[in-house]
């Protein structure tokens, strides 16, 4: 199916066998717990096909397709009032400042407000797809394919650790004082679906490794002005979610406004005023279809840094 306005379609995996005897039961009882009649509408309508485009009915029997697409129905979002700047553009490769708070691509109820779909609609491309992602908390670089041709040799160099990524943290000063920097942590991270803390640090062989050093030590001078604070460069030599957030943590250094480590706080609306102090502030890597070497940094810069 195609791109529609910025956003590709959802597919679906569908038991071939089991308790219900339609489609369109799956998907009712995994689904439709909010508006089961509106979902089973979306099959009378059409809107739910297979990979040929047939559409699948209310009556088709389960079995009848393995997977099934469809396109998510775009709900009132809230509006991230931040854009996401290119910082670089050519035939095969679009580089961006991501802004705090605006998704890398659509989930958790962002879809328009997402990079990828905004600049799917910006720059008229449905195939434009991100190389490589950040937390929606985090600003700072991101990677995007502009065709399908040439997608997988940028791919590989993330899955081939061939990409130098430099990032900038800002943590509240420990009361036990500052932990001897530079260092670097080697840790197991552990994950487990459905879990909020993505990474929780486990016994076991390390699997994922963080190069940290100290810019300065000083006051805070933005929101929180007048906070001692602690100024870190970041080097992930591995690229486990959520790795820089626990491994600051895990030091004492957890960053200012992380609402996930090391206390896992009650969720609430984002507070623009206090963004997550993380930046991906640079890539570097030889262009794998020119052999160039490549580096690019963002402009921008975390609120709460010490002059």
């Amino acid at each position: 199916m195609p791109v529609r306005d910025g956003v590709g379609a959802t597919r679906l995996k569908v038991p071939r066998t089991g308790p219900w005897p339609t489609i369109a039961d799956y998907v009712v009882e995994r689904f439709g717990h909010v508006d089961p009649d509106g979902l089973r509408a979306r099959f009378d309508r059409g809107e739910i096909v297979t990979i040929d485009g047939s559409p699948v009915r209310v009556d088709t029997p389960l079995g009848a397709a393995e997977f099934v697409w469809y396109y998510r129905e775009l709900g009132v979002e809230k509006v991230i009032p931040f854009d996401v700047e290119i910082v670089h553009q050519d035939a095969d490769l679009v580089v961006v400042d991501k802004p705090h708070f605006l998704p890398t691509t659509p989930g958790g109820g962002y879809v328009q407000n997402s990079a990828l779909v905004r600049l799917r609609i910006a720059l008229e491309n449905p195939n434009l797809t991100p190389i490589h992602r950040l937390d929606r908390v985090t600003a700072g670089l991101v990677m995007f394919s502009v065709r399908p041709e040439t997608r997988g040799a940028y791919q590989s160099m993330f899955a081939d650790r061939t990409v130098e990524k430099v990032y900038e943290a800002v943590s509240a000063l420990p009361v036990t004082g500052l932990p001897e920097l530079p260092r670097v942590v080697r840790s197991r991270l552990s994950s487990e679906k459905g879990r909020l803390r993505v990474a929780e640090e486990v016994e076991g062989e390390p699997n994922a490794e963080t190069a940290i050093e100290l810019i300065r030590t000083g006051e805070s001078r933005g929101t929180d002005a007048g906070l001692p604070v602690v100024h870190t460069l970041l080097r992930p030599r591995t690229g486990r979610m959520h790795q820089l957030r626990a491994h600051l943590a895990g030091l004492g250094l957890g960053i200012l406004n992380d609402r996930f480590y090391p206390v896992l706080e009650d969720e609430s609306p984002d507070d623009f005023d206090r963004p997550l102090q993380l930046l991906a502030r640079e890539l570097r890597f030889t262009d794998p279809l020119t052999g160039a070497p490549r580096a690019f940094r963002t402009a921008r810069a975390l609120q709460e840094a010490p002059r």
